[in-house]
């Protein structure tokens, strides 16, 4: 008999989501997909200045924040087809490449690796036997027997006193967790330094963004930030030199400690290579523009049909047709009025609050689809997209993890479609790191080879009488993200946010096709339905961002609090 499971809310995710599952003989027959909360700002944003639109999308979110900045200004100058000064495009690529250095490697250490880590196995671990496991798969600095028997013996401290901190609550001892001791121990110390190593690109983003999160440097037509050799107050030699150290000592943790526990974890997890596929539709676009146009880019976009890899179609410049034609988004499940797909141009953000209804409207997320599919945005996809282009920095990660794999866990092969599951995700954002540490640097690089003989940042835009369209997209950590404007007489007249975590949690569309949440907890197996841990394992795998500029509401229709946008 199916047993109905809800884990509401999700946690170690940003916002509120809702899982339900029906579980009949130990798997997973059906999955809804329910975001909690409502993203107002497009209502804030109607009838304001264009040029203002970054600084409120930012408040979407309060991890994603750089990332709808650029996009949002990306939007509007697609709109005024304003060129780029290459100054911009660059300090904007080092500002993103080190926003998502640091939200994949929160994502895997801190908010999922304990899905898959029994912290309190790690109490039985041999120390010397930890680090020299540890030192034969890497040259990670921090692998001695030193540093795994103070990690040990600071986890004995939390244990002792009951005060678990943020090992609290977990699934210790769950018959789904795998790991021996000493391969716990080693991930629990590397979760330690982790907490140090992902400041380093935060402080990148606070030197060129003048603060993390919600920078303040980017701006409609380039960036804020003033170049000079050797003034002090504006971006110098210095600065750039502070940069780059710690460019080297994140490249030194990801491709030392990150691009190994990764493929180590999962190669005692292979069943996991089985569950949590979903939809094998994958879509990326492009970014790190080089040129002021936004028609060379450093990384490849594109949509791959069926998991086939010689489906690519490419996405090539910031004016493709082929993605601003194929994207919309369905209400039909979502609690706003209406049902059809809309392109988002002309998309509608009006609520329509029913409760949760199971064949009705039970989601505060739409449901995007591309040509009328379902796709998954992320790094599975970029990673697809990436190995299809024929790009060699994915290609030789993708290899290297893979290699990892096998070493591990004594396989002869590891073939692409295991990436299409549960533990392939966590693989493919290992790579999707080590590929951004490279072109973090190149970026780098190019910054200071250009400012050698131009400093310009900024052409200063201008709004024509009449009516105009734009659309801004960036891949983002957790993948595809589009603003789209409309635009009256220099004013706002319609906006929408197509959002990674709208493509991948949003419920059924139009069609009742599910999303990509809902398709991957499929016959996902349920060790103990009191302690759901296979749930969280295939949807942290998503890494969920479920928008947090939140209204809140009461069902009775009693309003609860109002917010005045001056």
């Amino acid at each position: 008999m199916a047993k109905r499971i809800t884990v509401d809310p999700i946690t170690r995710i940003e916002g509120h989501l809702r899982i339900d599952v029906e579980v009949d003989n130990g798997h997973v027959t059906k999955a809804w997909s329910s975001g909690q909360m409502w993203r107002g700002i497009e209502k804030i944003l109607v009838g304001r200045d264009p040029r203002e639109a970054w600084s409120y999308t930012q408040r979407f979110c309060g991890v994603c924040t750089t990332v709808h900045a650029i996009t949002s200004v990306r939007a509007v100058e697609n709109a005024l087809q304003l060129e780029i000064p290459v100054n911009a495009q660059l300090i904007r690529n080092i500002i993103q490449t080190a926003h998502a250095i640091q939200d994949h490697i929160v994502h895997f250490y801190h908010l999922s690796a304990l899905d898959w880590v029994d912290v309190t196995s790690a109490l039985k671990a041999n120390p010397v036997t930890t680090a020299k496991l540890a030192e034969s798969l890497s040259d990670w600095s921090l692998n001695g027997a030193h540093e795994m028997k103070a990690v040990q013996e600071r986890l004995k401290t939390f244990v002792g006193s009951g005060q678990l901190g943020p090992f609290a609550s977990g699934f210790w001892g769950h018959p789904a967790m795998k790991l021996p001791p000493d391969v716990n121990l080693m991930a629990v110390a590397h979760y330690m330094q982790a907490l140090d190593v992902q400041n380093f690109a935060n402080k990148i983003v606070a030197i060129l963004g003048g603060k993390s999160p919600h920078i303040q440097n980017v701006a409609v037509g380039g960036v804020s930030n003033s170049i000079s050799h050797d003034a002090p107050s504006v971006l110098n030699i210095e600065r750039l030199m502070l940069i780059k150290g710690f460019i080297d000592k994140l490249s030194h943790f990801v491709k030392s400690a990150y691009m190994t526990d990764v493929p180590a974890v999962g190669a005692f997890y292979l069943d996991w290579t089985k569950y949590g596929g979903g939809i094998n539709n994958y879509l990326s676009v492009p970014d790190c523009p080089q040129d002021s146009k936004g028609t060379i880019f450093d990384l490849p976009g594109g949509y791959i049909s069926g998991g086939d890899l010689k489906s690519l179609k490419p996405i090539t410049t910031f004016n493709d047709a082929y993605f601003r034609d194929g994207v919309a988004e369905s209400s039909k499940h979502a609690w706003y009025t209406g049902d059809k797909a809309l392109h988002p141009w002309v998309g509608e953000t009006e609520p329509q609050y029913t409760d949760f209804q199971e064949n009705g409207k039970y989601s505060w997320v739409k449901a995007p689809t591309f040509y009328g599919k379902r796709a998954e945005v992320g790094p599975l996809a970029d990673v697809h997209v990436g190995v299809a282009s024929g790009n060699k920095r994915y290609i030789k990660y993708l290899d290297q993890a893979i290699g990892t794999m096998k070493a591990v866990g004594k396989l002869s092969d590891v073939p692409l479609i295991a990436l299409q599951s549960t533990i392939g995700r966590h693989a493919a954002r290992a790579v999707r790191c080590a590929v951004m540490i490279d072109t973090l640097n190149d970026q780098w690089e190019k910054l200071v080879a250009n400012i050698g003989k131009d400093q310009t940042t900024f052409n200063a835009p201008s709004f024509p009488k009449g009516e105009i369209k734009g659309v801004g997209f960036h891949q983002a950590p957790r993948g595809a993200l589009s603003h789209w404007v409309v635009i009256e007489n220099g004013k706002i007249k319609n906006y929408q946010a197509v959002v990674p975590s709208t493509w991948n949690a949003g419920p059924r569309d139009a069609d009742d096709q599910p999303g990509p949440y809902e398709a991957s907890l499929m016959n996902n197996p349920i060790a103990d339905p009191d302690k759901p841990l296979e749930v969280l394992r295939t949807v942290h795998s998503f890494d969920p961002c479920i928008a947090c500029a939140i209204h809140m509401f009461d069902n009775e229709q009693r309003e609860v609090v109002q917010v005045k946008a001056l």
